[in-house]
């Protein structure tokens, strides 16, 4: 395994830790959680950074580092819908796509990156998961929430760029 793997799998292990620290929310709990959450985010560039600079792309890390993020992703998303914060149905809508595109992916023979309509739908959802976490004024939860919902718009947008090539028989649109 290559070291930018190992940097996607450490991501992973900060997960429990998170959901550890937002299973009771009080102001200070929230900023650890959302520390441990920011950290584990920024390794997303960091693999990718290292997998590039050094030449260790795999399709390991193509694999591993989408499920990752998914893990992630979904775990905050499920503590702010446990808080209200967020309604199930916006967050399923986000699920449904990204099972939808890794069962597509999984029929494939070669797994290609994340193109930049993934990427803007993961930093939209990392954007709104920071603004929802951070125990700050109501402006920032209402910021919070339109980066929510530009996250699921982004995420349905994404899966049909990803999907509708893929059933054409199109393969020129990388993964997302």
């Amino acid at each position: 395994m290559t070291v930018a793997t190992w940097i996607t799998l450490s991501r992973m292990l900060g997960i429990p830790f998170l959901l550890y620290f937002l299973s009771n929310p009080t102001p200070i709990d929230r900023w650890i959680g959302l520390a441990i959450f920011s950290i584990a985010a920024l390794t997303d560039w960091v693999d990718g950074y290292v997998a590039r600079r050094f030449n260790q792309v795999s399709d390991l890390g193509k694999f591993l580092d989408p499920l990752v993020d998914k893990l992630l992703v979904f775990a905050p998303f499920l503590v702010l819908i446990e808080w209200g914060t967020i309604p199930a149905w916006g967050v399923f809508l986000i699920l449904a796509r990204e099972l939808t595109v890794a069962g597509w992916r999984v029929r494939q023979t070669t797994i290609s990156g994340a193109n930049w309509w993934g990427k803007i739908k993961t930093v939209a959802q990392i954007t709104a998961i920071v603004l929802l976490l951070a125990p700050l004024s109501q402006a920032w939860t209402n910021a919070g929430l339109v980066a929510f919902w530009l996250s699921v718009v982004l995420t349905l947008v994404s899966g049909a760029i990803y999907l509708i090539p893929q059933m054409r028989g199109d393969e020129e649109i990388g993964s997302i």
